[in-house]
């Protein structure tokens, strides 16, 4: 695809494209055990886009999701990896999802609660990640139950545990690691929520800038660069969206 010379300047007006990187999700983002570097499904298709537009790629690299989403809504950085969200859809504009990511809920062994429904009760204490596609959902769905936010996603299960709280909630994969990790602990049946992964740009960019976002985003599910990218990184419990 060629772009006019202005949409690229919209989308990188320093000359290098700046992608902010979440590393607090583990389908989106982690990082190489014998280098640090930031790999994953979101620097791949940073990578790709880079090399679209003809600039150099700078990565913004941080350990939570509102981190990450900050710095796109005032604009430190020129795109990023998020869950939709009509929140964050304040300041930056969204392409299509590209992977569907489910939300679960976790709990003891002998807890009483046994379905989604039980949870949203006076007496429990949700622990979510702060800024979290989860967190903004749940603060709007549940009514009755008090949530509790950790610092950062990974660290939803240690603070439920150590603080004796009723319920964690996040993704599906990295509940299952930590599920893996402590025993006696068990995820509800049901998913509570299938969290839409996107790109996005600041909204100030302009209309072209999103259009032409959401265009490399559509021919990555297309052409089959999503669905290898989740392959080679062995990530499991999230799918391509569809087109």
């Amino acid at each position: 695809m060629t772009l006019d010379p202005s949409v690229i300047n919209a989308l990188a007006p320093t000359g290098r494209l700046r992608a902010s990187i979440n590393l607090g999700n583990p389908i989106l983002a982690g990082t190489l055990p014998d280098t640090g570097e930031p790999a994953g499904v979101s620097v791949d298709l940073a990578r790709a886009f880079a090399a679209q537009l003809g600039v150099a790629l700078e990565l913004a690299v941080f350990d939570t999701a509102g981190k990450s989403v900050e710095a796109v809504g005032d604009e430190h950085a020129d795109i990023g990896f998020f869950a939709i969200d009509p929140l964050r859809g304040e300041k930056i504009a969204f392409t299509a999802p590209y992977v569907l990511i489910e939300g679960f809920y976790l709990v003891r062994d002998d807890s009483p609660v046994v379905t989604n429904d039980d949870v949203d009760q006076p007496h429990n204490r949700v622990a979510v990640g702060k800024g979290s596609a989860y967190d903004l959902f749940l603060t709007r769905a549940l009514k009755a139950a008090q949530i509790v936010r950790a610092p950062s996603s990974p660290g939803v299960v240690p603070m439920f545990l150590d603080e004796g709280l009723d319920v964690a909630a996040g993704v599906k994969q990295q509940l299952e690691a930590d599920a893996r990790r402590h025993a006696g602990l068990r995820l509800l049946d049901e998913r509570f929520m299938v969290i839409r992964q996107a790109m996005g740009t600041p909204r100030s960019r302009g209309a072209a800038a999103a259009a032409a976002l959401d265009a490399f985003v559509e021919a990555m599910k297309s052409s089959g660069f999503i669905a290898d990218a989740l392959a080679r990184h062995r990530i499991v419990g999230a799918s391509v969206a569809p087109c």
